[in-house]
């Protein structure tokens, strides 16, 4: 196939060297170019995200692309020879194919199943196509990569489930209300928790998220990065009865919501349904809460039971995906391999006409005298010959093609025809 794919994910590289190649492959166009000018190198596509950096590209040459693209990985990231070794992996042709497929299909992401790569894929392609560095094969095979995945996520549950503590929270928090449309959200502390808790709220259409934090500057530029408004922390009493949700995660070390607060707040709310995530360690809320009526308080031991039921139901349903990518990939090869034939099988059939078309002339002297009707059953006559006759090598060309290495039989055909 002469398909290369070279690169660095979450499981090869530490961040420090993955950041260092994705500022300079992330904006795409440049690196791009700059593969484009490689001469083995004939299509190209860069797939930048904070978990991998890969080059997927058709070849002219195998081994001697290999090794520019190596030396184009080594130049990005400043990377010296031993960090290169340590961290590169190289697919070639069929493994090229399947890696890619499982990298659609999020069968390769650090959480299996998370929807995101999928839209990175379309991008990495979008410009790629944008930058004129696609062709027939890496079109086909892209396309073909993103049918693969949305098989993946239709016919399996691997996007099924939470295995996110933070995403979880908001999950559980959506089962309580049957929607958060029209909920507001207090999000206590800015770390990753909570910022992984705020992208998951926004994708559920949440329109009102208020983010409370000790050092206020912080509460502030997450609020921004969110859509959100920020709390001064000695304000929560205040804001506790305007909100439904509460998703705590701090790095305090006592209850930063007392069992009072909680109490004073729910009053205030006319004893409207209120619902704490404690995904802190050590806790944030103060269990008690949770006896009050109309509260329902989770911490994070509720949520990681969650987590670790569905993570095994993901691995279990990573194994159907694992053989829904392998059709997908069987496919993708037979296309490709009937592909090679089809020149050879387009000459063939054009000499067959050729040559009838030609004899047809020699016998115009005759056939002209004959009833239209008649001449018309004639050509018909010879194109089924013809067509019989080319039937069973061109099916077996076929065949070989998808079965075996169809080179030997292009080269005999050819030569037998004189094609």
């Amino acid at each position: 196939m002469r398909i290369v794919l070279i690169g660095m994910n979450h499981k090869t590289a530490p961040v420090e060297i993955r950041e260092r190649l994705q500022l300079t492959c992330g904006d795409g166009g440049p690196a791009l170019a700059e593969l484009l000018g490689i001469p083995d190198v004939r299509e190209v596509l860069v797939l930048s995200t904070c978990n991998r950096v890969e080059v997927l590209a058709r070849v002219a040459d195998g081994e001697e692309a290999v090794e520019r693209l190596k030396e184009f990985i080594l130049r990005q990231g400043n990377l010296d020879a031993a960090e290169l070794k340590r961290c590169l992996y190289v697919h070639r042709d069929r493994e090229a194919v399947h890696h890619l497929f499982r990298v659609a299909a999020s069968l390769d992401s650090l959480i299996m199943g998370e929807p995101q790569i999928l839209g990175q894929v379309k991008e990495a392609y979008r410009r790629a196509v944008d930058n004129r560095a696609t062709g027939v094969l890496l079109n086909r095979l892209v396309h073909h990569a993103l049918r693969a995945a949305k098989r993946v996520r239709t016919e399996t549950g691997i996007a099924g489930n939470a295995v996110s503590v933070s995403y979880a929270a908001v999950e559980l928090a959506k089962k309580i209300f049957g929607g958060l449309h029209g909920k507001t959200i207090l999000l206590i502390g800015a770390g990753e928790m909570s910022e992984l808790a705020a992208r998951h709220l926004l994708r559920q259409g949440v329109e009102r998220i208020l983010i409370s934090n000790r050092t206020y500057a912080r509460a502030e530029e997450m609020a921004t990065a969110f859509q959100g408004a920020p709390v001064a922390f000695d304000r929560l009493c205040e804001v506790l009865p305007e909100v439904d949700i509460v998703i705590a995660s701090t790095g305090a070390p006592g209850y930063v919501v007392t069992v009072e607060m909680v109490a004073v707040a729910l009053r205030r709310r006319r004893n409207r349904l209120l619902f704490l995530i404690d995904i802190a360690v050590p806790r944030d809320i103060d269990p008690a809460a949770g006896e009050i009526d109309n509260v329902y308080l989770y911490n994070i031991d509720h949520l990681q039971d969650v987590v670790d039921a569905n993570r095994e139901t993901r691995i279990a349903e990573a194994q159907k995906a694992e053989g829904i990518v392998a059709e997908e990939v069987a496919i993708f090869e037979a296309w490709f391999n009937a592909l090679a034939v089809v020149p050879t099988i387009v000459a063939l059939r054009g000499k067959m006409e050729g040559i009838v078309r030609g004899e047809l002339e020699k016998s115009a002297h005759w056939l002209g005298g004959l009833p239209e009707e008649d001449r018309l059953r004639i050509e018909g006559l010879t194109s089924s010959v013809v067509n019989k006759i080319l039937h069973d090598p061109i099916t077996g060309l076929k065949e070989e093609s998808i079965e075996k290495d169809e080179l030997p039989y292009v080269a005999a055909i050819r030569r037998l025809f004189k094609l």
